[in-house]
């Protein structure tokens, strides 16, 4: 008889461990056609900047990984995104939900606030399982792909990095998301303290704009917290910010520039593809009921 055992994993993960991470996703994207490096945090766990952990599965007998479960709080603020992974031959075997107990019980631990589950658009079993643990569909976001390459900047918009123009961020963040100022203060300190991350302000006529932030991972540079003042909206400052990302991206020696976004955000999808971002993955999320 079958014998798995399930640990819990906090990280930074070691490096034999990652290692072991890796070759799962790896076999799991050849059989399903989905990436799952980039869902189960690997580019991430092997930081001790990041805030998460993995609960592991093994086949005792053969000494072999067969799942693994990521969760991450990315923002700090005790809401963890999670998603997991099983070896195709070692699927419909019970693993997967041993798997979320174990996790269920490690969000409680580290007093999790907030959680959502993530599947990766047409995986298989996927939804399905989800669905079965008690999850419901909430959103989903599309993860969209660009080179990073030299570009020729617009003259009238100027970009640089955030020199403490924390009132018109405030209110630039307010319009755009929704945020409290207390929320948006936490995203400013979040993306000025954090390495890799860097935060931009767009300026035109004397005026800010806009801002993205982008984050360092690998040899990606992440886009987020993109937002362009509402009165400057229809005049190219989220076309300019995108094309700084591509270009700044070249010059540290990123290969790639990427982001993610609601599929329902028709706007802001149209403003990525004219910046020559094309779709790479979609993301369903999924909330406790």
């Amino acid at each position: 008889m079958m014998k798995i055992s399930v640990i819990t994993v906090s990280f930074p993960l070691d490096g034999e461990t990652l290692n072991e991470l890796r070759t799962l996703c790896e076999e799991a994207t050849i059989h399903d056609y989905r990436v799952y490096e980039t869902i189960m945090n690997i580019p991430l766990a092997g930081s001790f900047e990041s805030k998460g952990f993995m609960v592991l599965a093994y086949d005792d007998d053969k000494d072999l990984l067969v799942g693994a479960a990521s969760a991450i709080d990315l923002m700090g603020l005790y809401t963890y995104e999670w998603s997991l992974v099983v070896l195709p031959t070692y699927r419909r075997m019970g693993i997967g939900t041993a798997l979320v107990e174990v996790l269920q019980a490690g969000l409680l631990e580290r007093g999790a606030e907030g959680q959502l589950a993530l599947v990766i658009d047409g995986s298989p079993y996927g939804h399905t399982f989800i669905e079965n643990c008690c999850y419901t569909y909430s959103f989903s976001e599309a993860t969209l792909e660009t080179k990073a390459e030299p570009v020729v900047l617009q003259d009238e918009v100027i970009i640089a990095a955030y020199a403490g123009e924390q009132a018109e961020l405030v209110s630039i963040y307010s319009e755009a998301f929704g945020d409290l100022p207390d929320e948006s203060l936490e995203l400013i300190t979040f993306n000025t303290s954090n390495n890799g991350r860097n935060l931009w302000i767009a300026h035109k006529d004397g005026k800010v704009v806009g801002t993205v932030t982008t984050a360092e991972e690998n040899e990606v540079q992440w886009v987020t917290a993109l937002a362009v003042h509402p009165m400057y909206e229809g005049q190219g400052i989220g076309t300019a910010l995108l094309l700084f990302t591509k270009n700044y991206a070249s010059q540290i020696g990123a290969k790639h520039v990427m982001l993610d976004v609601e599929i329902e955000n028709r706007k802001a999808l149209s403003v990525y593809e004219k910046a020559g971002f094309m779709k790479a993955q979609q993301i369903d999320y999924y909330v406790k009921k």
